[in-house]
């Protein structure tokens, strides 16, 4: 009992309560109905300060390569060379860049995948379809200068 009225006294001598004053409540109040706002507000500010990414010709030319080859893709599940011809050039590839891999083997099987790509500055942007699935990528370019081994294209 002793300690209940000891803690009791010191509280009430050092202004100190365990319920919040009148002033706190609506301090509290204040700052939770603009903890909202405020937040929002520095979000703003964020994205304000933020840039926008800055892409590469490359990597600008990787969305649409992969846009026109899905597009190919569900119409033709291993598109022939022209077809891949023509949807580098839709998604704005040079046509004289463009290189194509081999749609038949030696065999005159078709192949598992059809290959293409193009070279954009120092980069090349290469697109692949597989049974209908589309893969794009950025490689780097080889020491002939071209984006495939061999003479393909």
């Amino acid at each position: 009992m002793g300690m209940a009225a000891l803690l009791a006294s010191a509280t009430v001598l050092g202004g100190c309560s365990l319920l919040p004053s009148a002033s706190e409540d609506a301090t509290s109040a204040a700052d939770s109905a603009t903890t909202p706002a405020s937040a929002a507000a520095q979000e703003g500010a964020v994205s304000a300060t933020q840039a926008p990414e800055v892409k590469t010709p490359a990597q600008e030319l990787q969305e649409k390569v992969k846009a026109s080859l899905t597009t190919l893709a569900a119409g033709a599940k291993s598109p022939n060379r022209e077809q891949m011809m023509q949807a580098m050039v839709k998604a704005g590839a040079v046509q004289e860049k463009v290189e194509i891999s081999v749609d038949i083997t030696p065999t005159g099987l078709a192949v598992d995948a059809t290959e293409t790509a193009t070279l954009v500055d120092k980069e090349c942007v290469v697109g692949q379809v597989r049974a209908g699935s589309v893969a794009v990528t950025i490689l780097p370019v080889l020491a002939s200068g071209r984006c495939f081994v061999g003479d393909t294209h």
